[in-house]
């Protein structure tokens, strides 16, 4: 798949060393929860890169500062197709400790937005290589700390679904009451056209 990469990065790419990195913005939407302690957080779209230190990414013609998790962000099935293949990505955060496992089990995440971007150290610039929609978390518990990891689908799945709306006159209803266009589709269902003939 091709896309556009902005010129810095390219350049920085092409030097005799580099220092790429991931960069995941998890969209989830901005919620007060409670921890077991009945600490209250705000969360907020998470936005997470694979070096250290808090990093300023320009993402989207916006300025986002991301928290760096170093080797305990890891990304899995980023794979690169020729054709329209929906796959699915793998993030895996580990090093979690179960105090704040609470917070992740009480966000509402799934069919939330996710973007992964990739960049070199040396500029801000970065391009996006992923998008999708978060959809299944799983935890593992190993008694102080935890891994989540989270499984995304490709925003291309969405070809694949019905969209689940029927062509009648109460579905139609329920998302423009006003309208009458699927009124009389009932009864001209089996009623004989003649054309062309007499």
């Amino acid at each position: 798949m091709s896309r556009d990469i902005p010129s810095a990065l390219l350049t920085a790419l092409t030097g005799s060393e580099i220092e790429p990195f991931y960069a995941c913005e998890f969209m989830f939407d901005t919620n007060t929860v409670t921890d077991i302690n009945g600490n209250a957080f705000e969360v907020s779209p998470m936005r997470l890169w694979t070096g250290v230190g808090n990093r300023v990414i320009e993402v989207q013609g916006a300025d986002q500062t991301f928290v760096g998790t170093g080797q305990l962000l890891s990304i899995g099935g980023l794979d690169e197709v020729n054709d329209l293949a929906a796959k699915s990505l793998a993030v895996s955060l580990s090093g979690i400790y179960s105090e704040t496992l609470s917070i992740a089990l009480q966000e509402p995440y799934q069919r939330r937005p996710f973007n992964l971007y990739f960049g070199e150290e040396s500029v801000s610039n970065v391009v996006q290589v992923f998008s999708g929609k978060m959809n299944k978390m799983t935890i593992q518990d190993s008694g102080e700390t935890s891994t989540i990891q989270m499984s995304v689908e490709s925003n291309l799945l969405e070809l694949e679904r019905s969209s689940g709306w029927r062509y009648t006159q109460e579905n139609h209803k329920s998302r423009y009451s006003g309208d009458s266009f699927f009124s009389y589709v009932q009864a001209i269902q089996d009623q004989t056209v003649t054309w062309g003939r007499e």
